[in-house]
């Protein structure tokens, strides 16, 4: 795939989860490309798939123009982005030599895959977790989460659901998602987070200023709202996310379970990125582990994850002891609506 297509193709995505702005941006960044710059070669040396399914080089270099608009380093650049509107020509000009003047910030910046932590795909863990937590009995959660990113949605017993005449968490709640909601309404199951951890090949730190800067790059431009989300969920972030292979780090925490307490694994669209060596692996250790598993010690597996349908997400989650599968809907890769099926037994 060419730069040019892979910019095409994230542009298609960005306009079917509402941004407008980089559905825009992206084909016109293929316009004024720098051919035979140090950026393109850079650029050509990836392997395999650059565009969205691959090594999101599109993504990346969208990233990295939003970091200069955040950082205030671009003021032609600063002046074509949202909340201000230009003319194609105008972002032209500014992206062109953005590209030119910032291409030493742009080749360091590229070299990171992307980093994201949309705290919208919380609103199935809250509505998962409440459903798990009456199934088991069990109100105390051991919560581990794969590709944790910074963490934020470990933190999602902090969060607040609306959902039609439904509101799931605390009264003080850091954030509150309010998805268009279709199907049963969830159920409240309380519960009480007493062990939390997550894991990443690079984690970041969400007060680490860097790190932040970077969490808040990869958000599109002309969404502000999910910029609100972002920062009201790093405010409350205490989360714990160790650098580690996630199978490998999972193996040793599945042997940390006390009785009384549901340890609940769960990813949100991570998953496919797993090599699939390691994805049979990580299968096999989560179902031996739940054959382990007792009523007084319950293991849940919930995902939220891409599958072979079109419209959204699969949100689906495993319990043992049984290993029964629970359908529980699907939702939208953003969590700009949720499509919920599940209903008390």
């Amino acid at each position: 795939m060419s730069l040019s297509s892979a910019l095409e193709d994230q542009a298609e995505h960005c306009a079917a989860l509402g941004s407008p702005f980089m559905a825009r941006m992206l084909p016109l960044l293929a316009e004024v490309w720098p051919a035979n710059s140090k950026l393109d070669a850079a650029v050509a040396r990836f392997e395999g798939d650059i565009g969205p399914k691959g090594h999101s080089l599109p993504l990346r270099l969208a990233s990295g123009l939003h970091a200069l608009v955040l950082t205030g380093r671009d003021a032609d650049l600063i002046a074509a982005y949202p909340p201000h509107s230009v003319s194609d020509t105008a972002l032209k000009t500014a992206l062109a030599k953005a590209l030119n003047v910032h291409e030493a910030f742009l080749l360091d910046w590229i070299t990171s895959p992307p980093q994201t932590n949309e705290v919208r795909r919380a609103a199935v863990l809250i509505a998962g977790t409440h459903a798990l937590v009456d199934r088991t009995g069990i109100a105390n959660v051991q919560l581990s989460e794969l590709g944790a990113s910074a963490g934020l949605n470990l933190m999602f017993d902090q969060f607040a659901l609306v959902a039609g005449a439904t509101r799931l968490g605390p009264k003080d709640a850091a954030l509150t998602l309010t998805p268009d909601w279709a199907g049963p309404e969830p159920f409240n199951a309380s519960f009480t987070v007493t062990d939390r951890r997550g894991v990443d090949l690079n984690p970041l730190d969400p007060h680490d200023p860097d790190h932040a800067l970077r969490l808040r790059a990869y958000l599109w431009p002309d969404q502000a709202h999910r910029r609100a989300l972002t920062d009201a969920a790093i405010r409350v972030n205490t989360a714990t996310v160790d650098r580690n292979d996630a199978v490998d780090w999972l193996e040793q925490r599945l042997t940390e379970q006390p009785e009384g307490r549901m340890h609940l694994i769960f990813h949100t669209i991570a998953w496919q990125y797993f090599p699939p060596s390691q994805r049979a692996k990580g299968e096999a250790l989560i179902a031996a582990a739940g054959a382990r598993a007792t009523p007084d010690r319950p293991l849940a597996w919930l995902r939220m994850e891409a599958d072979a349908a079109t419209r959204g997400a699969s949100v689906t989650a495993r319990l043992w002891p049984g290993d029964h599968l629970i359908q529980l809907g699907r939702a939208d890769f953003h969590g700009r609506w949720v499509d919920w099926e599940y209903e008390r037994a």
